[in-house]
């Protein structure tokens, strides 16, 4: 049994309007069916671009944000139903590091308050001593001075500021870390560090990573398996090797083309896959599968059904009614994915526009960073 499922986890947020009274006329369907399986000692990457719900999937997790629907289940508990209580001391076992840093850190505390309160919380340490001497064991672990106990946040780097919320996170000994994008403000040098120290802290402690990322070569050096999220739902999982030796999705082909290639001579040579317009907006999901607005194969039952993430019996797991036909090269495009998707020419639809010719929606704001490396070319 994994160490932590989720199965069918939607979290939809209601959209209000009215002057008076406050009624619903909609919701934003952040995170919208996903299943997945950690297992214990594991990494799991997930990736997307912006908007797709990877930061809300993971604040769900921990109940940062309310479940709508569905389970998850950590060491055979149901999180989703468990009253607040009961839920605060789970979180012991289940901890958080945050995007930004300095921004996670109250900048009125001191690193030891700050190591401190949490362990308070949950009765960690008799005497004040004791949890001094825990956190100097702790800061020694992750690379700090012991004297950065009397120092405040603003008085340390980027990376060691990261390094201090990673070291907050293990002094309540948790079994699962939520690492959401710990690197992406960090300098490339620093972020090499920062990812060494996660995975030796893994080799010596036992820890289960959830790690959310948009960087697709930290979300590979790191993880076991990775998915693949769009628009609220996964399109794909799979080992890590076996996910960038061969790509199955329409969209995750897509994203892996965006990864840059050192190699001058290959980069000029290998495909690049453009998808013509911009995200949906979550609040007005595409009906069917969620993809075929966008997608070069996009054919007319794509608009009718969802497809299942279903296993292709090598490891895989791809939400796509054609999988097998694209493998085979026997389906033929139904939008460009050449220059003529930025130019809004070729094959299909143009760019900024749904298969049905309509204007696509407009994104919607994103609780997760600006990527990096979007998979998008957007037409001016």
């Amino acid at each position: 049994m994994s160490l932590l499922e989720l199965d069918g986890v939607k979290v939809h947020f209601p959209v209000k309007k009215g002057v008076l009274f406050d009624r619903t006329v909609g919701h934003v369907y952040a995170v919208d069916g996903v299943s997945l399986r950690v297992e214990a000692g594991r990494t799991y990457g997930l990736v997307g671009e912006s908007g797709c719900g990877k930061t809300t999937l993971g604040r769900a997790v921990l109940r940062l944000v309310d479940v709508t629907d569905g389970e998850v289940v950590f060491d055979g508990t149901d999180l989703a139903k468990l009253p607040e209580e009961e839920m605060r001391k789970f979180r012991r076992r289940l901890q958080m590091v945050f995007q930004d840093p300095l921004g996670s850190l109250n900048p009125r505390q001191n690193i030891e308050s700050i190591l401190t309160e949490g362990m308070l919380a949950h009765g960690i340490g008799a005497t004040q001593e004791e949890r001094r001497e825990k956190i100097k064991a702790i800061l020694q672990r992750v690379g700090l001075p012991t004297n950065a106990l009397s120092r405040y946040p603003h008085e340390f780097s980027g990376g060691q500021r990261q390094r201090i919320g990673i070291a907050r996170a293990l002094v309540l000994e948790p079994d699962v870390i939520i690492c959401d994008e710990p690197v992406s403000a960090l300098d490339v040098s620093i972020q090499a560090q920062v990812i060494n120290l996660l995975e030796e802290l893994q080799e010596q402690l036992g820890l289960t990573y959830l790690v959310i990322a948009h960087d697709l070569a930290v979300v590979r050096h790191i993880s076991d398996v990775i998915g693949v999220m769009y628009l609220g739902s996964l399109v794909e999982e799979a080992p890590s090797d076996a996910l960038y030796a061969a790509p199955k999705h329409p969209y995750t082909k897509a994203l892996m083309s965006a990864v840059p290639v050192p190699d001058p001579e290959v980069e000029d040579r290998r495909e690049r896959i453009l998808l013509h317009g911009d995200l949906p907006s979550p609040a007005n999901p595409p009906a069917g599968c969620r993809f075929h607005t966008r997608c070069p194969w996009a054919q007319p039952r794509c608009a009718e059904s969802r497809p299942e993430l279903a296993d292709t019996g090598d490891g895989h797991k791809v939400a796509c009614h054609f999988t097998a036909e694209i493998e085979a090269g026997t389906l033929p495009l139904t939008r460009a994915t050449g220059g003529e998707a930025v130019m809004g020419t070729g094959t299909g639809t143009g760019a900024g526009t749904s298969a049905s010719g309509e204007p696509s929606p407009e994104p919607a704001d994103s609780d997760d960073s600006a990527e990096s490396a979007e998979p998008v070319e957007k037409t001016a």
